[in-house]
């Protein structure tokens, strides 16, 4: 039987690899595209391998994004995430991907849906319409196409690329707030754990924070010693299923663990300390103001998700949060956080409005490279 082709483009997008497509190349948003999407990154997999598709079997390359031309007037493109599962048959649409934002620039230039310079650097306005925000990608263009090859260096990332600058605009909640219950830290009672105080944040993904000890960690695991532990993981969920009831988004826990895998994010932080990231390189206390580990998916992220750099920056500004109280004021300057692979800076400016702290932006840098163009092929019979 002939295979269905799907125009799609293989991208890395910061620490993340997915699948883009055209809007115009799948049928409208609903229960037929999702098939399409799974069968495409080879979902769902007993066996948790991806095998039969191009998904990679972890939380930063089971990824699937779909751009079209927006109809706004204050955005070139609209950007839709989604994040498979890669045991079960669902695409968590609740949130936004801040590595592969970086991605959606190039492609959008490349596809030939914004008109970009032949030299400099091109502008292009985003449509998130998973979290409806808007982002600002700052792509350099070099002899009329994007410039993918550079000096800028990314941890978790094997080799130097092209930087692309990008700015979140109000990545605050649908309501315009940081805090969904107003407080900068809850003490909230977990089976089995008894009180916890977390922090609860609307920026960039809904992100929950915890101080690593809490749950008896130091803050500088690898990705084997939290991957390894089913126990650890499975209280981990637990603490982030109960957290988004908390945050209203969720009605029960088992709902929160069913339907939204992917967002809210569960962010551990600790106090600076010495560490050997992952790839060697020595992180050293002075170099950073902050380690987070963050969770995606259920495990733990090898570098950090771009979203969740962004919540811990926001976090960072907000006074009395759990990670205000371990970096204190740095001023204007950026936050400096250990991850899984390294570090990495992020800057965001939050104001005081009408009593209620808003976000007006965040910035980041990034990396983006094409690595495969072509079609996808899936069975004619999804």
């Amino acid at each position: 039987m002939t295979q269905r082709r799907i125009p799609a483009v293989y991208m890395r997008g910061g620490s993340s690899k997915g699948v883009f497509f055209l809007d115009e190349s799948l049928p409208p948003a609903g229960a037929e595209r999702d098939a399409i999407l799974l069968r495409v990154i080879g979902s769902p997999d007993v066996y948790g391998k991806q095998i039969d598709g191009m998904g990679g079997a972890t939380s930063s390359t089971s990824k699937v994004v779909v751009i079209g031309k927006s109809t706004r007037e204050d955005c070139d493109v609209d950007y839709l995430f989604g994040a498979p599962a890669i045991e079960t048959p669902v695409i968590d649409w609740s949130g936004n991907c801040g590595n592969l934002s970086s991605a959606v620039g190039p492609y959008a230039i490349s596809e030939g849906l914004v008109d970009a310079p032949r030299d400099g650097v091109a502008v292009v306005r985003i449509w998130q319409a998973n979290i409806q925000r808007r982002i600002i990608a700052h792509v350099p263009m070099r002899n009329g196409e994007v410039q993918e090859e550079g000096d800028f260096v990314l941890d978790g990332v094997a080799f130097p690329a092209a930087e692309v600058v990008l700015e979140f605009l109000n990545p605050g909640g649908s309501d315009g707030s940081i805090l969904p219950t107003g407080n900068a830290i809850d003490e909230l009672d977990i089976p089995g754990l008894g009180h916890l105080p977390v922090t609860l944040l609307n920026a960039g993904n809904p992100t929950i924070f915890i101080d690593a000890d809490k749950v008896g960690l130091k803050g500088t695991e690898t990705q084997d010693q939290v991957n390894g532990n089913a126990e650890l993981l499975a209280r981990l969920e637990t603490i982030r299923a109960h957290c988004t009831v908390a945050m209203g988004l969720a009605e029960t826990a088992e709902e929160a663990t069913r339907v939204r895998p992917h967002t809210p994010k569960l962010c551990m932080i600790a106090q600076p300390q010495a560490y050997p990231a992952a790839g060697g390189k020595q992180v050293k206390p002075a170099d950073i103001d902050v380690i987070a580990r963050i969770l995606s998916m259920g495990k733990l992220h090898h570098a950090i998700t771009g979203t969740g750099a962004v919540a811990v920056a926001v976090a960072a500004a907000l006074e009395g949060t759990l990670v205000n109280r371990i970096v204190g004021d740095i001023g204007d300057r950026q936050v400096r956080m250990g991850h899984t692979a390294g570090s990495v800076a992020v800057g965001a400016k939050t104001v005081l409005e009408d009593g209620v702290w808003v976000v007006e932006k965040a910035v980041m840098s990034r990396s983006a490279r094409r690595l495969m163009e072509g079609w996808v092929r899936i069975p004619e019979v999804i």
